[in-house]
């Protein structure tokens, strides 16, 4: 089908607008939410598996309980397996096939590097390339353009799991990069921001949290800069 110019000219405008809006400071609130800048700007084990991506992010959240606990939770994750922990309904209007477990399942307790996870029925697959139980998790897609890395990191509250996308977009047009930066950005948070709580929620035990001396809790916003 061929846009009318009018139509096409005013979806190039409204595209630079978004970006305009999209500010700089909105991106990077947007790309590390709930990481410290330390964390943010960390090399972490799994970067050397795409040295030079067009887009990272670096998300993270506090969870009260030690990263052993957290650990069987990240492992029984994918397609057909324990779900993604975040919105279900949309993950599914794209045929993804996630149901989200709220119980740790025995019989998706033993990923091995090499695995490879599906993403969705017909989708790409993701191969386990590090694992080291309790501290690092990562997959890179078949494609090797997309690596998705995990981080248990002890702390004074329990664990910090990091959460860190390197993404290489070699062939897309300068459209498709913008389209990526004002809506593929944003919408990464909203699902990545659930399934980081949705890890918390199921992770942590069912008392009552008490919050660390110093440490925000984990609602909709970023971390203060150079929060230890």
């Amino acid at each position: 089908m061929r846009i009318p110019l009018p139509v096409g000219t005013g979806l190039v405008l409204a595209g630079l607008a978004a970006g305009v809006i999209y500010s700089k400071a909105a991106r990077r609130w947007c790309l590390t939410w709930g990481a410290t800048t330390e964390e943010a700007t960390a090399r972490l084990l799994g970067d050397e598996l795409l040295a030079d991506p067009d887009l990272k992010s670096t998300r993270a959240v506090t969870i009260a309980a030690p990263p052993a606990a957290v650990w069987p939770w990240l492992v029984q994750m994918g397609s057909g397996r324990g779900g993604a922990y975040t919105y279900d309904w949309i993950e599914n209007l794209f045929g993804l096939g996630m149901h989200s477990a709220d119980e740790i399942l025995p019989q998706f307790q033993n990923l091995a590097v090499g695995d490879i996870l599906p993403v969705g029925p017909n989708g790409p697959g993701m191969h386990v390339k590090i694992l080291e139980p309790a501290r690092a998790l990562a997959f890179r897609s078949v494609d090797g353009n997309w690596v998705w890395a995990f981080h248990l990191r002890p702390d004074p509250a329990g664990t910090r799991l990091i959460s860190r996308n390197r993404i290489a977009m070699p062939e897309a047009s300068w459209p498709a990069r913008l389209v990526n930066r004002v809506v593929m950005e944003p919408g990464s948070l909203i699902m990545e921001r659930r399934m980081l709580l949705g890890i918390k929620k199921r992770a942590e035990p069912a008392s009552p949290r008490t919050e660390a001396p110093g440490r925000p809790t984990d609602r909709w916003h970023a971390y203060p800069e150079g929060t230890p």
